[in-house]
Protein backbone atom coordinates (compact mmCIF):
# COMPACT_ATOMS: atom_id res chain seq x y z
CA UNK A 1 0.00 0.00 0.00
CA UNK A 2 2.58 2.43 1.07
CA UNK A 3 3.61 2.01 -3.15
CA UNK A 4 0.39 3.55 -4.06
CA UNK A 5 0.73 6.42 -1.57
CA UNK A 6 4.29 7.56 -2.80
CA UNK A 7 2.48 7.25 -6.34
CA UNK A 8 -0.03 9.59 -5.23
CA UNK A 9 1.90 11.85 -3.61
CA UNK A 10 4.89 12.07 -6.74
CA UNK A 11 1.69 12.73 -8.84
CA UNK A 12 1.49 16.28 -6.80
CA UNK A 13 5.26 16.80 -7.64
CA UNK A 14 5.18 15.30 -11.49
CA UNK A 15 2.16 17.02 -12.79
CA UNK A 16 0.18 13.52 -13.48
CA UNK A 17 -3.37 15.15 -12.91
CA UNK A 18 -4.92 12.34 -14.04
CA UNK A 19 -3.31 9.89 -11.75
CA UNK A 20 -3.88 12.45 -8.68
CA UNK A 21 -7.64 13.19 -9.71
CA UNK A 22 -8.35 9.45 -10.23
CA UNK A 23 -6.71 8.99 -6.56
CA UNK A 24 -9.91 10.78 -5.20
CA UNK A 25 -11.74 7.55 -5.30
CA UNK A 26 -9.89 5.60 -4.55
CA UNK A 27 -11.23 2.55 -1.83
CA UNK A 28 -8.38 3.07 0.56
CA UNK A 29 -8.91 6.50 2.57
CA UNK A 30 -5.19 7.35 3.07
CA UNK A 31 -4.91 7.28 -1.12
CA UNK A 32 -7.80 10.09 -1.00
CA UNK A 33 -6.33 12.32 1.40
CA UNK A 34 -3.23 12.14 -0.46
CA UNK A 35 -5.15 12.65 -3.41
CA UNK A 36 -6.66 15.87 -1.99
CA UNK A 37 -3.34 17.43 -1.44
CA UNK A 38 -2.00 16.15 -5.07
CA UNK A 39 -4.74 17.69 -6.50
CA UNK A 40 -4.47 20.95 -4.54
CA UNK A 41 -0.84 21.15 -5.21
CA UNK A 42 -1.62 20.66 -8.99
CA UNK A 43 -4.62 23.57 -8.75
CA UNK A 44 -7.24 20.66 -10.32
CA UNK A 45 -8.62 20.46 -6.97
CA UNK A 46 -12.50 21.84 -7.49
CA UNK A 47 -15.18 23.12 -4.95
CA UNK A 48 -16.99 20.02 -6.05
CA UNK A 49 -14.11 17.50 -5.15
CA UNK A 50 -14.02 19.49 -1.80
CA UNK A 51 -17.53 19.04 -0.92
CA UNK A 52 -17.61 15.04 -1.82
CA UNK A 53 -14.65 14.57 0.23
CA UNK A 54 -16.30 16.60 3.06
CA UNK A 55 -18.77 14.00 2.99
CA UNK A 56 -16.25 11.57 3.00
CA UNK A 57 -17.29 8.18 4.75
CA UNK A 58 -13.72 8.28 6.41
CA UNK A 59 -13.12 11.26 9.26
CA UNK A 60 -9.25 11.62 8.14
CA UNK A 61 -10.50 12.84 4.63
CA UNK A 62 -13.41 14.99 6.07
CA UNK A 63 -10.55 16.52 8.38
CA UNK A 64 -8.04 16.90 5.24
CA UNK A 65 -10.55 18.65 3.19
CA UNK A 66 -12.23 20.85 6.36
CA UNK A 67 -7.94 22.11 6.31
CA UNK A 68 -8.17 22.65 2.50
CA UNK A 69 -11.51 24.29 2.74
CA UNK A 70 -10.10 27.34 5.16
CA UNK A 71 -8.53 28.55 2.13
CA UNK A 72 -11.97 28.25 0.22
CA UNK A 73 -14.44 30.35 1.04
CA UNK A 74 -16.63 29.24 -1.30
CA UNK A 75 -17.19 25.97 0.26
CA UNK A 76 -19.40 25.71 3.53
CA UNK A 77 -18.07 24.33 6.60
CA UNK A 78 -21.38 24.07 8.30
CA UNK A 79 -21.87 20.32 8.09
CA UNK A 80 -18.61 19.54 9.05
CA UNK A 81 -18.91 22.06 12.26
CA UNK A 82 -21.48 19.40 13.57
CA UNK A 83 -19.41 16.19 12.86
CA UNK A 84 -19.53 13.53 14.81
CA UNK A 85 -15.67 13.05 14.96
CA UNK A 86 -14.46 15.55 17.30
CA UNK A 87 -11.22 15.91 15.09
CA UNK A 88 -13.20 17.07 12.09
CA UNK A 89 -15.15 19.79 14.23
CA UNK A 90 -12.24 21.17 15.30
CA UNK A 91 -10.32 21.19 11.97
CA UNK A 92 -13.22 22.72 10.71
CA UNK A 93 -13.61 25.18 12.98
CA UNK A 94 -10.49 26.50 12.39
CA UNK A 95 -10.85 26.38 8.96
CA UNK A 96 -13.58 28.70 9.63
CA UNK A 97 -10.93 31.34 11.15
CA UNK A 98 -8.90 30.83 7.87
CA UNK A 99 -11.53 31.69 5.42
CA UNK A 100 -12.26 34.92 7.69
CA UNK A 101 -15.48 35.66 5.74
CA UNK A 102 -18.35 33.36 6.64
CA UNK A 103 -21.55 32.99 5.55
CA UNK A 104 -24.57 33.55 8.65
CA UNK A 105 -25.23 29.89 9.14
CA UNK A 106 -21.47 28.90 9.38
CA UNK A 107 -20.76 31.97 11.95
CA UNK A 108 -23.87 31.32 13.87
CA UNK A 109 -23.03 27.63 14.78
CA UNK A 110 -19.35 28.18 15.22
CA UNK A 111 -20.81 31.19 18.01
CA UNK A 112 -23.13 28.19 19.36
CA UNK A 113 -20.43 25.64 18.92
CA UNK A 114 -18.24 27.68 21.06
CA UNK A 115 -20.16 27.53 23.92
CA UNK A 116 -22.29 24.24 23.59
CA UNK A 117 -19.48 21.25 21.67
CA UNK A 118 -18.72 19.15 24.77
CA UNK A 119 -15.28 18.56 23.78
CA UNK A 120 -12.77 21.63 24.96
CA UNK A 121 -10.64 21.30 21.97
CA UNK A 122 -13.71 22.18 19.48
CA UNK A 123 -14.92 25.29 21.78
CA UNK A 124 -10.95 26.40 22.13
CA UNK A 125 -11.04 26.39 18.14
CA UNK A 126 -14.40 27.96 17.91
CA UNK A 127 -12.84 31.01 19.60
CA UNK A 128 -10.20 31.09 17.93
CA UNK A 129 -11.76 31.33 14.48
CA UNK A 130 -14.52 33.80 16.16
CA UNK A 131 -11.40 36.11 17.41
CA UNK A 132 -9.97 36.14 13.74
CA UNK A 133 -13.04 36.76 11.68
CA UNK A 134 -13.67 39.77 14.27
CA UNK A 135 -18.00 40.03 14.01
CA UNK A 136 -19.33 41.91 16.86
CA UNK A 137 -21.64 38.96 16.70
CA UNK A 138 -18.77 36.29 18.31
CA UNK A 139 -17.77 38.44 21.10
CA UNK A 140 -20.27 36.91 23.81
CA UNK A 141 -19.09 33.58 22.95
CA UNK A 142 -15.55 34.82 23.13
CA UNK A 143 -16.18 36.60 26.68
CA UNK A 144 -17.88 32.79 27.57
CA UNK A 145 -14.70 31.18 26.52
CA UNK A 146 -12.84 33.36 29.23
CA UNK A 147 -14.30 31.45 32.00
CA UNK A 148 -13.86 28.34 30.55
CA UNK A 149 -10.93 25.82 31.02
CA UNK A 150 -7.35 27.18 30.74
CA UNK A 151 -6.72 25.82 26.73
CA UNK A 152 -9.85 27.92 25.83
CA UNK A 153 -9.18 30.84 28.04
CA UNK A 154 -5.87 31.21 26.69
CA UNK A 155 -7.37 30.88 23.60
CA UNK A 156 -10.73 33.52 24.29
CA UNK A 157 -8.11 36.31 25.70
CA UNK A 158 -6.12 36.39 22.26
CA UNK A 159 -9.36 36.23 20.14
CA UNK A 160 -10.27 39.80 22.41
CA UNK A 161 -7.44 41.59 20.02
CA UNK A 162 -10.18 42.48 17.70
CA UNK A 163 -12.72 43.97 20.04
CA UNK A 164 -13.10 46.92 22.43
CA UNK A 165 -15.50 47.93 25.06
CA UNK A 166 -16.06 47.92 28.60
CA UNK A 167 -16.85 44.08 28.38
CA UNK A 168 -13.64 43.35 26.93
CA UNK A 169 -11.96 45.29 29.34
CA UNK A 170 -13.41 43.35 32.40
CA UNK A 171 -12.42 40.45 30.85
CA UNK A 172 -8.36 41.50 30.15
CA UNK A 173 -8.61 42.67 33.90
CA UNK A 174 -10.12 38.97 34.92
CA UNK A 175 -7.64 37.62 32.71
CA UNK A 176 -4.42 39.54 34.38
CA UNK A 177 -4.95 37.66 37.65
CA UNK A 178 -6.52 34.00 36.13
CA UNK A 179 -4.83 30.93 37.98
CA UNK A 180 -3.07 29.87 34.43
CA UNK A 181 0.39 31.70 33.90
CA UNK A 182 -0.10 31.23 29.97
CA UNK A 183 -4.03 33.27 30.47
CA UNK A 184 -1.75 36.32 32.10
CA UNK A 185 0.58 36.18 29.77
CA UNK A 186 -1.78 36.34 26.75
CA UNK A 187 -3.74 38.71 28.42
CA UNK A 188 -1.04 41.33 29.42
CA UNK A 189 0.65 40.93 25.27
CA UNK A 190 -3.42 42.10 24.49
CA UNK A 191 -3.37 44.86 27.01
CA UNK A 192 0.43 45.97 25.81
CA UNK A 193 -0.41 46.17 22.48
CA UNK A 194 -3.50 47.56 22.74
CA UNK A 195 -1.69 50.46 24.94
CA UNK A 196 1.12 50.80 23.26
Amino acid sequence: MTSRWREIALAGHTGDTVAAREALGDADPVARELALGATLRLGVLTDADLHAALADAAPSVRRRAAMIAGQRPSVSLRAVLLDTDVTVAEAAAWACGEQEVVDDDVLETVIDLGVSATDALVREACVAALGAIGDPRGLPTILHGCIDKPAVRRRAVLALAPFDGASVDAALQAALTDRDWQVRQAAEDIVRASTG
